[in-house]
């Protein structure tokens, strides 16, 4: 009996060994298997991440392919267009090359002057032109010492001073260039002002009238002082006003006509009280803002000033340029050379 009870004991203890192996097999086949899925469900998620790249990759060829479709299309119109503007212009050039020019004869001719009109803007324009043409004796030279040797000469060395033959070329330049319809009036002035031509005012297309006020202009002297308050004066008398004023001159005046001793600005200005054959520039600067506000030719004139290079007057520029400004003109300092 006690040999029975040992091999009861000995299959129990077997057979408990053998369940406790099974039951760790089966733990490692559960962990294996977690594991399995676990890698399982990585691969299937990389693969679904795959898969979506793929459909937005597919997105976007399709895209670039409809993009450059249109691209493809929008050249091709382009290229037609400008292959039809080519045509055209083609055709336009041969009609130009083949249309006959015709040309228009100037009333005033000048074989000196060309065509050039690029004057810094400058234009002949307006209904009524009045032209002042200082002719004292400083429009002769730029240097006061070639002015000074010159006064001293006879009228034809005068008339040969360089800067007076450009002051006579730029009267032509703007006759040359009068607007049609218009009127134009030519006054001269040193020490007194005269108008030039057949009448104050004349058409810009009677070409008789503006030969004689040419010729007129030839016959002209640089002699005296500046005064312009004399060409004002004249300017203001022409009948109906100006509408547009082009003056020709060299620095600001030397003399005037009004009564100066009265005035305390002129105080130190000899030359205007009868004291001094010199006068100053800081007088000159006075004497011409007097004459504006005695003389000037008032609202509804636009004023534009030609200044021709002289020594010794610094305030010309500064006061003319306001006096031009202020009526809605140009103050022209030409280069050396033109016209």
């Amino acid at each position: 009996m006690a040999c029975g009870l040992g091999a009861v004991v000995l299959l129990f203890i077997l057979l408990k060994h053998d369940i406790g192996r099974r039951v760790d097999e089966e733990d490692n086949l559960s962990r294996e298997l977690a594991s399995l899925q676990l890698r399982e469900q990585q691969l299937n998620e990389k693969i679904k991440a795959v898969d979506n790249l793929s459909s937005e990759e597919e997105k976007l060829r399709r895209k670039l392919r409809e993009l450059i479709s249109k691209i493809n299309k929008e050249l091709e119109t382009i290229t037609q267009s400008v292959s039809s503007q080519e045509q055209k212009n083609q055709a336009l050039k041969k009609a130009i090359e083949t249309t006959p020019i015709e040309k228009l004869a100037d009333v005033i001719k000048d074989p000196y002057l060309g065509e050039e009109e690029y004057l810094l803007g400058l234009k002949v324009e307006g209904a009524r032109i009045a032209i002042l043409i200082d002719h004292s004796a400083s429009m002769t030279d730029v240097r006061l010492v070639d002015i000074i040797s010159r006064k001293t000469r006879s009228d034809p060395i005068k008339i040969k001073g360089p800067k007076w033959l450009r002051t006579k070329k730029i009267v032509r330049w703007l006759l040359a260039r009068l607007p049609d319809r218009a009127e134009v009036a030519v006054i001269a002035f040193n020490n007194k002002a005269r108008n030039l031509g057949p009448a104050q005012w004349v058409r810009t297309k009677d070409a008789n009238a503006l030969e004689k006020i040419i010729a007129d202009v030839d016959k002209l002297i640089p002699v005296g002082p500046t005064n312009l308050q004399e060409g004002l004066d004249q300017l203001r008398r022409l009948r109906p006003r100006a509408t547009n004023l082009y003056l020709i001159t060299d620095g600001l005046p030397t003399m005037g006509n009004s009564d100066y001793g009265g005035i305390f600005s002129f105080i130190n200005c000899g030359s205007l009280l009868g004291k001094s054959t010199s006068i100053s520039g800081e007088c000159r600067r006075e004497l011409f803002r007097q004459t504006m506000k005695d003389s000037g030719p008032g609202a509804g004139t636009t004023a534009n000033v030609i200044l021709l290079p002289i020594e010794g007057d610094p305030e010309a520029s500064p006061e003319y340029w306001s006096w031009t400004a202020a009526t809605s003109g140009l103050l022209i300092t030409p280069a050396e050379g033109w016209p």
